[in-house]
C-alpha cells in the first residue's frame, strides 16, 4: 500500500480543518451562466462568507482563480468524458499531479470498480507524489474499502447512485455512510444530493467527517428547476 503524506489521519492539517466542516461545491453547469473560472471565484467567496470551511472544486483553471480569491482548503478534481471508459472525475496520473501542483491539498478521484484507464492505486501513487491527500469517490462500502487498501486517504459517498444503470435516487445514501463511517477506521465525507441543511446535518450525526454540498447552494439552474417542477406540478391557483 502507497502511504500517504506524513500525517495522513484525520489529524493531518487539512483534514483537520475541515473536521465537522460545510465543504461547498463550486461547480457551474458545463456552458452555463456560470461557467467561468471568474464567477467561480466569486462562488467559492460568497459560500466562504456564508460559512463553509472548505471547497471541491473541478478544473485546473477554475482552482487557480479560486485559489487567488479565497485561502479555504480545497478538495480538486478533473472530469474527463473518455471513450471506453465510464469514469470520469481526475482518471489519469497526470490530472492528479496537476491538481496538486495548482493548490488542491485534496485531491479527489473515481474510485468505483469500473474500467478505467488508471488504477485507483495508481492515482493515489501520483496524489501523494505531488504533496497532497488523496480522496477515492465511491459507490459501495466494497469499492471504499479497496481504496484505503490502494492508498487512499479518505473517502467520499461521492458516486452513490451514478455508478450503475438507472437514474439516481433522490436522498442520499445514508445506509452507505452510515456504514462507512463505523466500518472504515477512515475519514469519510457525505457528498451526493444532501440537498437541504437538515439532510446535511443528517450526515454529520451518522459520522460524516465533512458534508459536501454542491448543486444547492452553486447551481442555481437547478435549485430553480426544483421550484419551477413543483410550482407546475401544483397547477395554477384561483
Amino acid at each position: 500500500m502507497e502511504a500517504g503524506p506524513a500525517g495522513a489521519g484525520s489529524s493531518h492539517p487539512v483534514l483537520a480543518e475541515l473536521r465537522g466542516a460545510l465543504v461547498a461545491s463550486c461547480q457551474p453547469v458545463p456552458g452555463g451562466a456560470f461557467d467561468a473560472p471568474e464567477l467561480v471565484a466569486l462562488f467559492a467567496r460568497a459560500v466562504a462568507a456564508g460559512g463553509a470551511r472548505g471547497l471541491r472544486i473541478e478544473g485546473i483553471a477554475n482552482l487557480r482563480a479560486v485559489r487567488a480569491a479565497v485561502a479555504l482548503p480545497v478538495i480538486g478534481l478533473v472530469k474527463r468524458d473518455l471513450d471506453g471508459h465510464p469514469v470520469r472525475i481526475t482518471p489519469f496520473p497526470d490530472d492528479a499531479r496537476a491538481l496538486a501542483e495548482a493548490g488542491a491539498g485534496i485531491v479527489a478521484f473515481d474510485a468505483t470498480a469500473r474500467s478505467r484507464p488508471a488504477s485507483v492505486a495508481e492515482l493515489a501513487a501520483a496524489v501523494h507524489g505531488a504533496g497532497a491527500l488523496a480522496m477515492a469517490d465511491c459507490a459501495t462500502l466494497e469499492e471504499a474499502r479497496a481504496a484505503l487498501a490502494a492508498g487512499a486517504d479518505v473517502v467520499a459517498t461521492t458516486m452513490s447512485g451514478y455508478a450503475g444503470p438507472g437514474a439516481p435516487p433522490e436522498e442520499p445514501d445514508l445506509t452507505f455512510l452510515r456504514a462507512a463511517c463505523a466500518e472504515l477506521g477512515a475519514p469519510v465525507f457525505a457528498e451526493g444530493r444532501f440537498n437541504t441543511p437538515a439532510l446535511a446535518a443528517e450526515a454529520m450525526r451518522a459520522g460524516a467527517h465533512a458534508v459536501v454540498v454542491g448543486s444547492a447552494i452553486t447551481r442555481p439552474e437547478v435549485v430553480a428547476s426544483w421550484f419551477a417542477a413543483a410550482v407546475a406540478a401544483a397547477g395554477p391557483g384561483i
